[in-house]
């Protein structure tokens, strides 16, 4: 995710994370709120009000985020066989 150059040549601010899309982030990477805020060492409660549109999620978070769901979606995990074993052990 790059941000535009604005007016001036400077580099325009990329929009801001919506609770929406912090939400499905964190869907998408299975990952609790609770987990999330103890990766980032930060308070649960900030985590939640994020969620919820309370607080804003800062920029660089948002960023991050948005990283790794690009790269989940480059990269899904691999596929496990009915029985549990990995398809390539076979």
């Amino acid at each position: 995710m790059s941000a535009a150059k604005g007016e001036g040549g400077r580099t325009a601010s990329p929009a801001p994370m919506s609770p929406d899309r912090f939400r499905e982030v964190l869907a998408l990477l299975d990952l609790p709120q609770r987990g999330f805020a103890r990766l980032l060492n930060r308070p649960e409660g900030t985590v939640r009000q994020w969620a919820r549109g309370v607080v804003a999620i800062p920029a660089d978070v948002a960023a991050w985020l948005e990283a790794l769901a690009a790269f989940m979606a480059a990269h899904p995990l691999p596929a496990r066989a009915a029985d549990g074993s990995h398809p390539a052990a076979a």
